[in-house]
């Protein structure tokens, strides 16, 4: 997200009176960049991540923790280096939708140099202790947490505000308006946009972990007046009605630069088959509003918290005000590849304006991807500001990043912005943020590799895109990295062939080519019988060039996503989920309380700060003289010392 121009918002009724012409000039906007900026070729690869930090602010006296609504003035200070030398600057910040996170990136994006590797972790830390130095009052600190375990529970905040039912612009029985961030009119915006437009507040029902004390049916009995909760309220779920609930938690995401607008959407697609895999691995999220949920992920939760869509586009009542059933939320997972080698996979009845289709094709775009951002426009603005209504499209892109960034799915591709040096890029996005920088660090490197061991070994990943949507189901469930079995393809060598931007990929069934396996499976390998992608990126290390100091570096990173995969080492969420089972103040009964969320909470700031080991959830100390890693590295010298031997 770039820094945030200010405006006057438009209501929602007056947005909606500007949609087609959004979408006009959107497209516009897109097709002049496609015509300028199509063959575009030889960018070489630069990458980065974006990691989305929580504000606490602990009470040690009397044990409570809060989320710290401090996040405008550490901003303010954190930003003003990058306004006065943005060509320097190490770290780049930017708001995000609570007045307690923030948005954290390297301040310039890394390349294709094996030493970069070296320096993501390093880089984090530093993003880390820029927040902390601006958290001066007692009992602060910066976290790297998808969600506060009692998000939306009575004096969640800091200050303490009280929700406002009924009205306001969330109209939330447990999300005070407050604590949307207050620097900046978007936000504040979108949430109330998204719940005028689609006529009632968000519905959020997450099916609740039925412990052996928990009430069943577990029904709660709500305050508000309307008795809108308890209609929307499903029984035996934890009901969350505000869109502070989905985009009020943070995630770990990246962006990579691609030689080509071929290469990027060729990687789009075979990223988009992992997607399900890294969130399941990276699984965080088993407490909600204070009760322990049966998912151990996010995504249904921000993919609820965004929905906009009115009981007509969900299928509910026939089609009169508004054009499409639309299947999805507006986040969620991807509904079409994008490259010749996808368009046999794309087995999803896609959603698509057919004049919108028709324009870009006419305009020398092929179908593919017409259908995407014909897919894409279906949307209406959520949000719009006075002052760009009109602006010219050869110069600008507000209209089509109004609707392509808020279409926010498991995968997103972003054509180079106008008048700027930046290529084609792709950005990944289903990670949940973990607690180490270690972790995010080790998360980042996997998914660089991966995307180089894509294109150095042309592999194909691809299996039909409902499997996929398949796989995002089972990823979110309780213990999904250990537990579930999900569908992937048998072999990885690409034998495909494009012509005239058809794939032709000879007359196997798509049936024949993918089975269920264990993410153990996918990310180690199996006798032979399946090669794994880290043994993948390992033969692809030992053909590049790369010194023994970063090559431990990368080891010590893949070895954590090994172990995760294998079970070895818990995912956070059943870490988390281990430490409140076993807290003396839990009932058996699913519910979290101030008690444990502090405890739990201390313990978080504990492990940040190197005080506290957590050896369930990265292994030993992963300080480099430790034995394991010494080990590897001599090993990889030994490797070395033989391939120098037989030059």
């Amino acid at each position: 997200m770039g820094l945030l121009s200010l405006g006057s918002p438009l209501s929602w009724s007056e947005t909606k009176q500007h949609a087609d012409h959004v979408r006009k000039h959107g497209i516009l906007q897109f097709i002049h960049i496609y015509k300028k900026l199509k063959d575009r070729e030889n960018d070489c690869l630069k990458w980065g991540d974006e990691v989305e930090y929580t504000l606490i602010k602990f009470d040690h006296e009397n044990k409570k923790v809060y989320n710290n609504l401090k996040a405008k003035e550490v901003l303010d200070v954190l930003q003003l280096e990058e306004l006065k030398n943005p060509s320097t600057i190490k770290t780049a910040w930017r708001p995000e939708y609570a007045g307690y996170m923030v948005e954290g990136t390297p301040g310039h994006p890394l390349g294709g140099c094996m030493r970069h590797f070296n320096m993501v972790e390093a880089n984090m830390k530093l993003r880390r202790e820029e927040i902390q130095q601006n958290l001066t009052e007692s009992g602060e600190t910066v976290l790297s947490i998808v969600a506060f375990p009692r998000l939306g529970c009575p004096n969640f905040t800091y200050p303490n505000f009280k929700p406002t039912p009924g009205r306001g612009v969330s109209s939330s029985m447990f999300f005070p308006d407050q604590a949307i961030f207050q620097g900046h009119p978007r936000f504040r915006t979108l949430t109330q946009n998204i719940r005028e437009r689609r006529g009632s507040k968000v519905a959020i029902n997450v099916p609740i972990f039925k412990d052996v004390k928990t009430p069943s049916p577990f029904i709660e009995k709500f305050p508000d007046v309307q008795g809108e909760g308890a209609r929307a309220a499903k029984p035996d779920h934890i009901y969350l009605d505000a869109m502070g609930f989905g985009m009020g938690m943070s995630c770990l995401q990246m962006t990579f630069q691609a030689c080509s607008i071929n290469e990027a959407r060729y990687l789009y697609d075979q990223l988009a088959v992992v997607t399900p895999i890294v969130m399941a691995l990276s699984a965080a999220t088993p407490i909600l509003r204070g009760y322990l949920s049966d998912l151990d992920c996010r995504w249904c939760v921000i993919a609820g918290a965004v929905d906009d869509r009115t009981p007509e586009e969900m299928g509910l009542e026939p089609l009169k005000e508004n054009r499409f059933v639309i299947p999805k939320s507006r986040y969620d997972s991807i509904s079409t590849y994008l490259s010749p080698e996808g368009n046999k996979y794309n087995d999803i009845d896609l959603v698509h304006d057919k004049d919108i289709c028709q324009q870009l094709m006419d305009s020398g775009i092929d179908n593919q991807l017409a259908r995407h951002y014909a897919h894409l426009f279906i949307r209406d603005p959520l949000s719009l500001f006075q002052e760009h209504i009109h602006e010219d499209d050869e110069q600008h892109t507000n209209h089509f990043e109004n609707i392509q960034s808020t279409n926010w799915q498991t995968m997103r591709f972003k054509p180079p912005p106008p008048n700027s040096s930046i290529g084609w890029r792709v950005e990944f996005r289903p990670t949940e943020v973990q607690l180490t920088d270690f972790e995010n660090a080790a998360y980042v490197t996997f998914i660089v590799l991966l995307t180089r061991v894509i294109l150095s070994f042309d592999l194909n990943l691809l299996i039909p895109l409902s499997k996929v949507d398949e796989n995002m189901i089972s990823a979110q469930k309780r213990d999904a990295a250990r537990k579930e079995k999900f569908f992937f393809r048998k072999t990885l060598k690409k034998c495909s062939t494009a012509v005239n931007g058809e794939a032709h990929i000879g007359d196997t069934d798509c049936e024949d080519e993918f089975e269920l396996m264990s993410i153990d499976k996918i990310i180690n390998g199996k006798n032979g019988e399946f090669p794994g992608l880290i043994p993948l990126i390992e033969s692809y290390l030992s053909n590049v060039d790369v010194d023994i100091d970063t090559r431990c570096t990368i080891s010590q990173y893949l070895t954590l996503i090994q172990r995760k995969a294998s079970g070895e080492l818990l995912t956070t969420a059943q870490w988390i989920r281990r430490f409140v089972a076993l807290h003396p103040d839990y009932k058996q009964d699913s519910v979290v309380s101030e008690t444990i969320c502090y405890d739990l909470m201390n313990t978080f700031h504990r492990v940040t700060q190197g005080e506290l080991g957590a050896p369930e959830l990265f292994g030993k100390p992963t300080s480099r003289t430790s034995d394991v890693l010494m080990k590897k590295c001599l090993e990889i010298k030994e490797e070395m010392a033989k391939i120098e031997a037989t030059k």
